[in-house]
């Protein structure tokens, strides 16, 4: 069986419950097109690995069904193994042998043989910048070396489809930003992308496509600008010259902007959170500086994922409301 709905992955009504009675994941629905590169965000505990890990049939739902590649989970298990790479958040390479070697492994254990063998080692070793030290152990690489080295191998197969569980997840930024290069680049070579990850700022820049999941249910799906559009607007913030007079900068700005935004204290002054920011920051300005407030700094930005993620987090329907 092949796939022919043009999904990827197509999980209906999934939920996951332990033998102690932890209800992990709980009617989570997934259409992940082809050749998307789709973010699946939540906190620690959220039920992000346990859903990867039931995509990639290493746990089975307690209820629902899921399809991946066109294979079911349940009962074509190991095609499906066979047609995805798996990262997990732990690297699987073996120190004591080469890069090389490590991919030499890879294919062996996924049926790679011959030539082709040879032309994907080679092929993989460039993709990943680790050409130049194809032939040196793995004991000596660095964190980020060794990240790039673990997705190779799982790739070596050349699945159509890739399951990344947060593979930067404790990464300094230059290594980070060369693992998302190389991310970019398998998607582009058209590779479905299922990553998991708790920077926000790695799925704004990587992906097509998101879904938060908070308890173990999805509870916001759409684009980075999509998601970001629901806050409710851009954040102005404002920073005041004496502490004392936060709360008078605080009423000037709700009466200012009356219904239409949200206003709040911050560590060094306010900030106001409405669809107008940009267009009425001037004039709120104007209102402080007539209200004896001595404005020191002001700073217009649009909404980050960051602000989607404490909307969520605050109240599950803090968008839905924002939105409105």
């Amino acid at each position: 069986m092949t796939a022919t709905s043009g999904l990827a992955i197509d999980a209906r009504g999934v939920e996951v419950t332990y033998g102690d009675g932890t209800e992990a994941v709980r009617g989570v629905d997934l259409q992940i097109p082809e050749g998307e590169f789709f973010g699946f965000l939540g906190a620690n505990g959220a039920g992000k690995t346990t859903t990867i890990k039931t995509l990639v049939t290493l746990l089975t739902p307690t209820a629902g069904s899921v399809t991946v590649n066109g294979y079911d989970t349940l009962t074509e298990g190991r095609s499906v193994r066979q047609s995805v790479g798996y990262m997990a958040q732990e690297t699987a390479i073996d120190t004591d042998l080469t890069a090389r070697e490590n991919i030499k492994f890879a294919c062996e254990a996924y049926g790679v043989t011959g030539s082709e063998r040879e032309e994907r080692i080679d092929s993989l070793l460039d993709l990943v910048d680790l050409a130049d030290v194809a032939d040196k152990t793995a004991d000596g690489f660095s964190g980020g070396m060794k990240k790039r080295l673990d997705a190779a191998t799982a790739l070596v197969h050349e699945p159509p489809l890739v399951f990344l569980d947060e593979p930067t997840t404790g990464l300094d930024p230059k290594a980070r930003n060369r693992l998302w290069e190389y991310f970019q680049r398998i998607n582009d070579r058209g590779t479905t992308v299922f990553l998991t990850t708790q920077y926000l700022e790695e799925a704004d820049y990587l992906c097509d496509r998101l879904s938060l999941i908070l308890d173990g249910q999805i509870v916001e799906t759409g684009s980075p600008d999509e998601l970001k559009s629901r806050v409710g607007g851009e954040r102005l913030d404002i920073d005041l010259a004496d502490e004392t007079d936060t709360d008078r900068a605080l009423d000037i700005a709700r009466e200012f902007f009356a219904a239409d935004a949200t206003v709040e204290r911050t560590d060094d002054g306010v900030a106001v959170t409405a669809r107008t920011a940009r267009e009425r920051g001037p004039d709120l300005l104007v209102a402080l500086r007539d209200g004896d407030v001595a404005v020191t700094g002001f700073n217009v930005r649009a909404p980050s994922l960051d602000d989607v993620f404490l909307a969520v987090t605050d109240d599950e329907d803090g968008l839905t409301e924002a939105a409105q």
